[in-house]
C-alpha cells in the first residue's frame, strides 16, 4: 500500500529542508535505509534514507524546491500500484488538540477583558466567511492574527495550521517599531546581483534575529595579557610534540571560569532559568554559505590535549560539511574568535539556548604602563555579550574578571 513519506527532522533544530538532489527516479526500487535523496537542512547537507522498501511512486518535492518538517516529499508503493493522485496530494485534516491548561487564562490576564471579547468575536465572523480548520482557527485567536489577511494553502484555499504557524514566525520576526528597513538602489543607478537564499542561511537570520530581538543583550568588555597564556602553550607543545591550538586554551580555561560561576552556563526557560551541570562549549566556525558551531563536550572534566584533538577533528570536518546534528547543536556557552582575520574587538550575538557568547579578538603588541614605566606585552581584547534575563552584570563581571586572572596565570589552572 502507498505511503508518503515526510520530511524529516535531520536536526534538532529544523524546521523546513531543501531537496538538493534525488538520488532514485519515479519507478525506481528502493531498499530500506537506501538514500534516496539529499536534503539541505539548517547546518549541513544530510542524506535521508528510506524507512521502507518498494517502488517510489511519486516525487511531490522536486530538487531545489523546500518541504517543512512533517509535510510529504514523496510517495512510496509497491511494484505496479497505481495513485489516485487528486486524493493522495491532499492535506490531512488537522484535528483539534485538548486545550492546552493555563493557555486562556495567561491570555486573559495579559489582556482587558473587553479587548479580548472583540477580538473573539472579529475571529469568529472571519471564520464564517473563511474557510478555516479548528486548530488553525485556535491558533490564530491565540496569536491575535488577522485570518482575512492569509491565503490558505490547504484543500479548495482552506487556512490550515501551517498557514496561521507561518503568520506567527512572520510576525515575531518583524523589526520593532521604529526600525525602517533598509532601502534597495535604484536597479537605474545601480547593478543588482540576486544570490538566492540557501536554507542554512535563511535559519540563520531567523535563529540571530529572535535571540537579538527577545534577549536584552549587554556588553562586558577587558583587555588581557596573554604573554604567560603563550609561554605555557610553547612549553606544552616542545613537552608533548603535539600542536595545542590557542583557542583549545580558551576552550579549557573558560571551562575552569564556568565552574566558579555556574549562572553563566545557563539558559532563559520563559518561567525558570535552566543551570546546565554538564559544561558544553561551542566555537564558531566560518563555512563558505554562513557559519557553524561544533561543540566541545564535557570541557570542565577533559585536559587541554584532549580538548585541542578533538577540536581539530570537529572544525576540520565543520570546514567539510561532515558533522552531525549532535556535534554542532546544544552549546551551554560559545566563544567566536575572529582574531585571524585582523579584529581587535566586536560584539557577538548570543547563540541560543546559551546565555553568553565572549567575542575574542587579536593576539597584539600594545604598550602599558607598570610602575610608572612603559612595557610591551601581547594582548587581546575579549567582549562578554550576556542575556540580562539570566545573567545580571556584577554575575557577568566577575566571570570575566576571573577569566582574565586564569589567562594571565594559566599554571594555576592548567596543573
Amino acid at each position: 500500500m502507498a505511503e508518503k513519506l515526510p520530511m524529516l527532522a535531520l536536526s534538532p533544530t529544523m524546521e523546513e529542508g531543501t531537496i538538493i538532489s534525488w538520488k532514485k527516479k519515479e519507478g525506481e526500487k528502493v531498499e530500506m535505509g537506501e538514500v534516496i535523496c539529499e536534503v539541505e537542512t539548517d547546518k549541513a547537507a544530510m542524506e535521508y534514507e528510506s524507512p521502507a522498501s518498494g517502488v517510489l511512486l511519486k516525487i511531490l518535492v522536486p530538487e531545489g524546491k523546500t518541504a517543512r518538517v512533517g509535510e510529504p516529499i514523496a510517495i512510496l508503493g509497491e511494484e505496479g500500484e497505481t495513485l489516485d493522485l487528486e486524493t493522495e496530494e491532499q492535506p490531512k485534516v488537522e484535528a483539534q488538540p485538548a486545550e492546552v491548561e493555563g493557555a486562556s487564562k495567561s491570555s486573559i490576564e495579559k489582556t482587558p477583558e473587553k479587548a479580548e471579547k472583540a477580538h473573539e468575536t472579529t475571529v469568529e465572523e472571519q471564520s464564517k466567511r473563511l474557510k478555516i480548520s479548528p486548530l488553525a482557527k485556535k491558533l490564530a485567536e491565540e496569536h491575535g492574527i488577522d485570518v482575512s489577511k492569509i491565503k490558505g494553502s490547504g484543500p479548495g484555499g482552506r487556512i490550515i495550521k501551517r498557514d496561521i504557524e507561518a503568520a506567527i514566525s512572520s510576525t515575531t520576526l518583524t523589526p520593532p517599531a521604529g526600525i525602517i528597513k533598509p532601502a534597495i538602489a535604484s536597479a537605474e543607478t545601480s547593478e543588482i546581483q540576486e544570490i538566492p537564499i540557501t536554507q542554512k542561511r535563511k535559519i540563520i537570520a531567523k535563529r540571530l534575529s529572535e535571540s537579538k530581538f527577545s534577549a536584552p543583550h549587554y556588553y562586558l568588555r577587558t583587555k588581557v595579557i596573554v604573554d604567560e597564556l603563550m609561554k605555557t602553550r610553547r612549553i606544552l607543545e616542545e613537552e608533548t610534540g603535539m600542536k595545542i591550538s590557542f583557542n583549545a586554551f580558551l576552550i579549557k580555561l573558560v571551562a575552569e571560569a564556568l565552574k566558579k560561576h555556574p549562572r553563566i552556563n545557563a539558559s532563559w526557560g520563559e518561567d525558570k532559568i535552566l543551570l546546565y551541570k554538564r559544561i558544553d562549549i561551542g566555537l564558531a566556525v566560518a563555512q563558505e554559505d554562513g557559519l557553524i558551531t561544533p561543540v566541545v563536550r564535557d570541557c570542565g572534566s577533559k585536559g587541554i590535549l584532549k580538548i585541542s584533538e578533538e577540536l581539530k577533528d570537529l572544525i576540520e570536518r565543520a570546514r567539510q560539511g561532515r558533522l552531525n546534528p549532535e556535534e554542532y547543536t546544544g552549546a551551554t556557552f560559545t566563544i567566536s574568535n575572529l582574531g585571524m582575520f585582523d579584529i581587535e574587538e566586536f560584539t557577538a550575538i548570543i547563540n541560543p539556548p546559551a546565555s553568553a557568547i565572549l567575542a575574542v579578538g587579536k593576539i597584539h603588541d600594545e604598550p602599558i604602563v607598570e610602575d610608572g614605566e612603559i612595557h610591551i606585552h601581547l594582548v587581546i581584547r575579549l567582549t562578554l555579550s550576556c542575556d540580562h534575563r539570566v545573567i545580571d552584570g556584577a554575575v557577568g563581571a566577575a566571570f570575566l574578571q576571573d577569566l582574565k586572572r586564569m589567562i594571565e596565570m594559566p599554571l594555576r589552572t592548567l596543573l
